[in-house]
């Protein structure tokens, strides 16, 4: 019976350190979380960018694009492949080097859903629904800018403004043509005026003209953006909205690829900016 009575007691010893073991282990994993989310701002004598010249991407950084380049995607999938497809699955193949080309990484997923699509027939269904027809309006009506005008003009007095952007140049003219503050840019290289887009650093290299990579910053969304700045030696700022999809996959490799810092919205670069 002593035997017995040791042996439901040990159990029970295993049992409660096991759960104390457990709990240590989630209140570390919490405490790490939230230290790598804290290192994503500058505090104190932190990090402060010095630069001279200030380069943006445009989707996902001035222009909300949710309901007009995703959902455009999203509809050509389930159009070409006739497959349901969800903003998960978007969000999946974005994070795929390369295809911040969407007429790219459209062709990539149906041809991966079992329907071989060439680029230019993904190109071809895509701005049937990004532009419109004749029976439907285009999700091009949709872009939302998440920038202010007022935020544009304050950092021109202060820096050199350009745009590096996967957009083609009427994709962009659509939108910043009728916009007076696209004054404030001084360079505006789209998809159409470099040889390679990105993630080559092709639009970098030909914004800064020679010049010194580090005296500017790049700030953009997606991983070709990292890509680009890394391979132009420019330092790069990374747009990371919490909780967007595949948070951590996202930050993680933002960081690998030598993101300087995480911010919801550009509106928060001016934390970084030294005085």
């Amino acid at each position: 019976m002593l035997v017995r009575r040791n042996s439901i007691v040990e159990k029970q010893t295993h049992r409660v350190t096991y759960e104390m073991t457990k709990r240590k282990t989630k209140r570390s994993a919490a405490k790490k979380s939230r230290k790598s989310a804290r290192s994503s701002k500058p505090r104190g004598s932190k990090l402060k960018l010095h630069p001279k010249i200030l380069i943006f991407d445009i989707d996902g950084v001035l222009i909300d694009v949710r309901a007009t380049y995703w959902r455009s995607a999203i509809e050509t999938v389930r159009h070409l492949s006739g497959k349901r497809v969800t903003y998960a699955d978007l969000h999946k193949w974005k994070a795929k080097p390369g295809h911040n080309d969407d007429w790219r990484m459209t062709a990539n997923w149906v041809t991966a859903l079992g329907k071989p699509t060439s680029y230019d027939e993904a190109r071809a269904a895509f701005e049937k629904f990004y532009w419109g027809t004749d029976e439907r309006r285009g999700n091009v009506h949709n872009e939302k800018f998440v920038i202010t005008a007022k935020q544009i003009e304050r950092w021109s007095k202060r820096y050199e403004l350009h745009l590096f952007t996967g957009r083609t140049r009427r994709e962009y003219a659509f939108t910043f043509d009728k916009w007076p503050h696209s004054k404030h840019f001084r360079t505006v290289v789209t998809m159409d005026d470099v040889k390679n887009g990105k993630p080559a650093p092709d639009g970098l290299l030909k914004i800064l003209k020679g010049r010194d990579p580090s005296t500017a910053v790049y700030v953009g969304d997606n991983i070709d953006d990292a890509l680009a700045a890394r391979d132009a030696k420019v330092p790069f700022m990374a747009i990371l909205p919490k909780g967007a999809h595949g948070y951590r996959e996202r930050l993680a490799n933002f960081r690998k690829l030598g993101a300087l810092g995480i911010l919801t919205r550009a509106s928060e670069l001016n934390a970084w900016l030294g005085k």
